[in-house]
């Protein structure tokens, strides 16, 4: 049966997150309403927020609402008033992920036609770029143990651990073939397989996983070299799957091809629950409440949850369309070398939605 409502919880956060995430559900329920979809809206706090709300940064009845929703959507948490000591808005949304069983991180970075001049690279170089990043989410260095500084001067040490189970690697490799099977059918997986023993095991378990989507082409990539390579030739590769710190490091690197993480989108989840999607930059607090926020990113975020959540291609590509057309002509906010701010910005895609621009 086909998707009739769409129940939504919304986790606005901190500094520009309210702002482009209201312009990202007028889109969102704009592409709904041409699709027949009913959207039902539940607001919850998140962070910086949320601790000064009600001492938390990831309250309960968040957490309870978000489980039992169709989809979340996120705008940004943290920013300076929170780093004083104590908990920290992050927290919430590692605590939100962990809660929803989000393992996988998806971050399309894709140079749309006309474009590339935002790009600080050559623009032949990015034309034509489409990428899809597969991060795993929660292993690696940022939650090995044992982890911290020790000792007093001049002997302190710091330790982080990293560590893969085989189980971990092969769901995160399912993802991304799964993926690259609707995509071009290419995957590269990125390791430091020549000094990491964790990363030598990711190279075999990605093999191993890579005999069950016999279609798909696996490349394996050195990461210092994969990291040269995504701005020499950034078309060469379709989907990329690679560990916790590598992929936040390169998603982030990955930015260049556009000009900015201003309009990068992204989606965790990979288990049964609902996916959690959220635009790739931050709560830019200096921004918040200025109007000029770029609602860029969180709106292609709201076409990747009509993608995921809905599976309604026709209404992703069409928000994706009007998001192109607005980013290569204008407006756009100063961030981006405008003068536009979120509302004429977010007017200006709705109109192009309207309008049915052609792909």
């Amino acid at each position: 049966m086909p998707t009739t409502t769409l129940k939504l919880v919304v986790v606005a956060g901190d500094g520009i997150g309210p702002e482009v995430t209201g312009a990202a559900i007028r889109v969102l329920q704009a592409a709904l309403d041409r699709g027949g979809i009913t959207l039902e809206v539940v607001h919850h706090l998140i962070g910086g927020t949320a601790i000064d709300t009600v001492g938390s940064s990831l309250p309960a009845p968040t957490l309870a609402a978000a489980r039992a929703a169709d989809a979340v959507f996120l705008g940004a948490v943290g920013g300076p008033a929170w780093d004083h000591g104590g908990e920290r808005p992050e927290a919430g949304l590692l605590a939100l992920r962990r809660g929803l069983g989000a393992f996988s991180n998806l971050r399309p970075v894709r140079v749309w036609p006309g474009a590339e001049g935002h790009s600080p690279l050559r623009p032949e170089r990015v034309r034509g770029a489409d990428i899809l990043f597969v991060r795993e989410l929660t292993g690696g260095a940022y939650f090995g143990r044992p982890q911290g500084v020790a000792g007093i001067r001049p002997r302190r040490r710091g330790v982080d651990t990293i560590e893969y189970g085989e189980a971990e690697i092969q769901r995160v490799a399912r993802v991304a073939f799964a993926a690259a099977r609707r995509r071009r059918k290419r995957v590269a997986s990125v390791d430091k397989a020549n000094v990491l023993a964790t990363s030598r095991l990711w190279r075999e378990v990605v093999s191993e996983v890579a005999e069950e989507f016999p279609d798909v082409a696996l490349e394996h990539c050195l990461v210092d070299s994969f990291a040269l390579r995504l701005l020499l030739d950034p078309r060469a590769f379709d989907v990329v799957v690679t560990e916790n710190l590598f992929g936040d490091i390169l998603t982030d690197e990955s930015a260049a091809l556009v000009g900015t993480l201003g309009v990068l989108p992204s989606a965790s989840g990979g288990s049964d629950g609902p996916w959690l999607y959220e635009p790739v930059h931050g709560s830019a607090p200096d921004l918040a409440g200025r109007g000029i926020a770029n609602p860029l990113g969180a709106i292609a975020t709201a076409a990747m949850l009509l993608r995921l959540s809905l599976a309604r291609e026709d209404l992703a590509a069409a928000v994706e369309d009007a998001l192109a057309f607005v980013f290569a002509n204008g407006p756009l906010t100063p961030d981006l070398g405008g003068s536009g701010s979120t509302e004429t910005v977010t007017a200006a895609i709705l109109a192009q939605l309207a309008s049915g621009v052609p792909r």
